[in-house]
C-alpha cells in the first residue's frame, strides 16, 4: 500500500468512510474535494493531482512533490511543506495561515488572492510567482527568491523581506508599511505608489529600481544606495530619514532619522605644491 493510500485509510477511519472509499480515492488522480490530510506525508508524490479545496491540518509534506498540482482553495493549517515541490501549482484563493513553506520551490506558482497572513517562506523559491492580491500581514519570506516575482496591490504590512532577491519584481500599488526590506536586492523592481510606510530599508540595493509616488513616510533609508533609483522626489525624501551612508539621487538631499540634514560632503582639490624659494648665490672670498 502507497503512503497516500495509508494515510487515507487511517483519515477514512477517523471520519468513517469506508476504506474501499478511501482506495477508490487513491486511485484517481483526482482527489475528491474536501479531502482531510493530517499525520507524516514526507516526499510524498502528488505532483499533477486535482487537490482543490482540500484540507491540510497539521500535517507534515516535507519535501513532497506537487508539480503542477491543483491546490485553488486549499487549507493548509499549521501545516509543513518545507522543502516541497509546488512548481506551477494553483494555489490561488488559498489559506495559509501559519504554515511553513521554507526552502520550498514554487517557481512560477500562482497565488493570487491567498490569505498569507504569518506563514513561512523564508528561502523559498518564488521567482516568476504571481502574488497579487495576497494578504501577507507578517509573513516571512527572508533570503527567498522573488526575481520577476509578481506582488501588485498585496497586503504585506508587517511582513519581512530581510536579504530576499526580488530583482524585477512588482510591488505596485502594494501595501508594506511597517515591512523589513533590509539587506534586500530590489534591482529594477517597481514600487510605484506603493505605501511603504514606517517600512525598514537599511542597507536594500534599490538600483534601477521604479519608486514613483511610492509613500515613504517615516521609512528608515539607513545605508540605502538610491543614486539609481526612479522617480524619486525630494518631497518623498523629506518623509523618510537616513545616515551618512544614504545615497540619495543626484541633486536631492535625506535627513538624519534624529531629524539633522545630511548633506553629501564633497573633498576640496588639495592646494597645489607651493614653488620652491628662490636660491641665492652668495659669493664667498
Amino acid at each position: 500500500m502507497t503512503r497516500l493510500s495509508c494515510l487515507l485509510t487511517f483519515l477514512a477511519v477517523l471520519t468513517g468512510l469506508a476504506p474501499g472509499m478511501a482506495s477508490a480515492m487513491t486511485s484517481d488522480r483526482s482527489v475528491a474535494k474536501m479531502v482531510a490530510f493530517g499525520g507524516s506525508c514526507a516526499k510524498c508524490e502528488l505532483s499533477g493531482r486535482k487537490l482543490a479545496g482540500a484540507r491540510f491540518m497539521g500535517a507534515d509534506f516535507t519535501a513532497a512533490a506537487l508539480v503542477g498540482s491543483d491546490l485553488r482553495g486549499a487549507l493548509f493549517q499549521g501545516s509543513v511543506f518545507d522543502k516541497a515541490d509546488l512548481t506551477r501549482a494553483d494555489l490561488s484563493e488559498s489559506q495559509m495561515m501559519g504554515a511553513s513553506f521554507a526552502a520550498a520551490t514554487l517557481t512560477d506558482a500562482d497565488l493570487r488572492n491567498a490569505e498569507l497572513n504569518g506563514a513561512n517562506f523564508s528561502r523559498a523559491d518564488l521567482s516568476r510567482a504571481d502574488l497579487r492580491d495576497i494578504e501577507g500581514m507578517g509573513a516571512t519570506f527572508a533570503a527567498a527568491n522573488l526575481r520577476g516575482a509578481r506582488l501588485d496591490k498585496s497586503e504585506l504590512n508587517g511582513a519581512d523581506f530581510n536579504r530576499v532577491n526580488a530583482q524585477g519584481a512588482n510591488f505596485d500599488d502594494a501595501e508594506l508599511t511597517a515591512a523589513n526590506l533590509s539587506g534586500g536586492r530590489f534591482d529594477g523592481a517597481s514600487f510605484r505608489e506603493a505605501d511603504l510606510d514606517m517600512a525598514n530599508l537599511r542597507g536594500a540595493v534599490f538600483a534601477g529600481a521604479d519608486l514613483r509616488k511610492a509613500s515613504l513616510d517615516r521609512t528608515n533609508i539607513g545605508g540605502v544606495d538610491l543614486s539609481k533609483a526612479r522617480g524619486l522626489t525630494q518631497s518623498q525624501l523629506n518623509d523618510a530619514c537616513g545616515d551618512s551612508a544614504t545615497k540619495p539621487p543626484p541633486g536631492l538631499f535625506v535627513r538624519a532619522c534624529g531629524g539633522r540634514r545630511i548633506t553629501v560632503q564633497i573633498a576640496a582639490p588639495p592646494a597645489p605644491p607651493a614653488p620652491p624659494a628662490p636660491r641665492r648665490l652668495v659669493s664667498v672670498d
